[in-house]
């Protein structure tokens, strides 16, 4: 009988803790672009794509920027778990996200449309 009123206990205690954490909240991609559209503003970048990935078993939205021009630009990396949290801003040369390496290479085919039209 103990046994059956600890797991009464701890289902109850179990509840009542749920009631206590506040729901994850759900990034919607849209939600993301608007955050990486203020921080982009902010330093005067230039979004060139995003995506939504699974990196180390989480999902998390990626966009990619540039900010500057020439051979003062570099290229940021900006991160946001889809089940919320803090922006992650970090240049593309100093990331180990996997998506760091197709900025760049993103940026110059852009670049080589530009020149070509």
């Amino acid at each position: 009988m103990d046994a059956l009123d600890d797991k009464v206990l701890e289902s109850t205690l179990a509840e009542s803790l749920a009631d206590l954490v506040p729901d994850e909240k759900t990034v919607s991609e849209d939600e993301f672009v608007e955050v990486v559209g203020g921080a982009l503003e902010a330093v005067g970048g230039t979004l060139l794509f995003k995506m939504c990935v699974q990196n180390e078993g989480e999902g998390q939205h990626v966009a990619a920027a540039s900010v500057g021009d020439g051979g003062n630009r570099q290229f940021l990396l900006l991160t946001l778990p889809t089940v919320g949290g803090s922006l992650k801003v970090e240049t593309i040369s100093r990331s180990s996200n996997p998506v760091a390496g197709i900025a760049a290479a993103y940026a110059g085919l852009m670049d080589a449309f530009k020149t070509a039209a």
